[in-house]
């Protein structure tokens, strides 16, 4: 048995090394033999070279291991070396290639075969990607790489180390979450700025809705609201945009209270899905009316990192959500609908979260049902107000009249 399976294991280490090599070869196809470090058959080899290795230091020790990487890597740069006698290519990408190939056919003899086979088809993309990869770094402007590096900033590096509790009576001032609403909304202008350097103004605030709306569409409510008062000959395009992020909300609703509770799917499904197809329908025909914008000027986009804008909308959610809890403690748990609406002033997923567990535990589904109905309902006219405020005028008719029609319609199925 243990010889059958270290066969099956380095079957699988030559099948990672045949596809890298796969992509290597292609990519040096055009060179003659001995022009090439390494290409179909050596990437092989070397996968190949990494179980075989691997096999014997689970019996003898890991250190075995540190000998034969480094053993392998003496023998490429002496290989790299002489090819820069022949022609002058500096890039080490075949190297690095073919040292992750003997750390990958390794893994799979330490019984890691989906680490290393998933490893492997992201190694290949990213190496067939080069000419795309590299095309966006030509075009990426300097305001647009420090936007990146601020995005990481105050998510991957500040978020994790905030604290996840609440630091009041009322559970409201969690530092963590506030932050992540923060993040959030920068996200969201974020993947709005580059939507509409990508799509242009008629795809861009679209493909912001459809993206944008699995995460906050109450964000992508107010950048693009504010998009309109400074393009006017716009409304189409950016209500388009509002109202397929709103038509997510929808969905996402529907799937996440189904998730959590499969009973209220039969409760929430048609409701639900009236509005979702109503509002992406309008949404449809908002944009193709959007062609008299094509031959006017391109949108003049600005920074992509609005941390000031994600800070007050921050604070401001966060204001509403202590005025939720106000009303929670001074009405009781007993206030069901009224805690709904005042939960769907600032978010629908907590609302749709507890309701969908409180009706696992006692709570009648219809109650819960149509809790979830209330905030979505109010969470749809506080944006109609966002985008009327916020944005221009003929922006937020288009916005309210459409999302009225579809929670009215909705509503009249549940």
């Amino acid at each position: 048995m243990i010889e059958l399976q270290n066969f099956k294991l380095l079957g699988i280490a030559l099948a990672i090394g045949l596809l890298i090599g796969l992509e290597r070869g292609w990519h040096t196809r055009d060179k003659g033999e001995g022009m090439r470090i390494a290409g179909l058959r050596t990437h092989g080899l070397i996968a190949l070279l990494g179980g075989l290795w691997g096999i014997l230091a689970v019996q003898t020790g890991i250190l075995l291991m540190g000998f034969a990487f480094l053993s392998l890597t003496a023998v490429l740069l002496i290989a790299y070396s002489k090819s820069l006698n022949k022609f002058e290519d500096y890039s080490i990408t075949s190297i690095i290639a073919s040292l992750i190939t003997f750390t990958l056919g390794a893994l799979t003899a330490f019984g890691h075969t989906m680490l290393a086979s998933a490893t492997a088809v992201v190694i290949t993309l990213l190496l067939g990607f080069k000419p795309l990869l590299h095309g966006w770094v030509n075009k990426l402007e300097q305001r647009e790489l420090e936007a990146t590096l601020k995005l990481l900033l105050i998510s991957v590096v500040m978020l994790p180390i905030l604290p996840n509790r609440s630091f009041d009576p009322w559970d409201v001032f969690n530092p963590y979450h506030i932050w992540l609403l923060v993040v959030l909304i920068a996200g969201v202008a974020y993947l709005g700025y580059f939507a509409i350097k990508i799509g242009g103004n008629r795809h861009g605030p679209v493909l912001t809705g459809i993206f944008g709306g699995l995460g906050s569409s109450t964000a992508v409510t107010l950048n693009l609201s504010r998009l309109s008062k400074t393009y006017p000959g716009m409304q189409n395009a950016l209500s388009a945009g509002i109202l397929t992020a709103c038509a997510t909300l929808f969905v996402r609703t529907l799937l996440l209270s189904s998730a959590l509770n499969p009973a209220l799917f039969r409760e929430l499904f048609p409701p639900l899905s009236i509005m979702g197809v109503l509002t992406y329908l309008l949404a449809f025909l908002l944009w193709r009316t959007a062609r008299e914008f094509q031959g006017q000027q391109e949108v003049m986009l600005d920074n992509p990192f609005q941390l000031r804008m994600a800070l007050k909308f921050g604070a401001f959610l966060v204001a509403v959500l202590f005025l939720s809890k106000l009303l929670k403690i001074y009405f009781g748990d007993t206030s069901t609908y009224l805690l709904a609406a005042a939960s769907g002033i600032a978010d629908v997923d907590p609302i749709t979260i507890s309701m969908s567990q409180m009706s696992k535990d006692g709570l009648e589904l219809s109650v819960a049902a149509r809790a979830i109905l209330i905030a979505v309902a109010v969470n749809s006219a506080v944006k109609s107000v966002i985008a009327s405020v916020i944005g221009d005028r003929n922006l937020g008719l288009r916005v309210g009249a459409v999302l009225a029609i579809a929670v009215v319609a909705g509503l009249m199925f549940s």
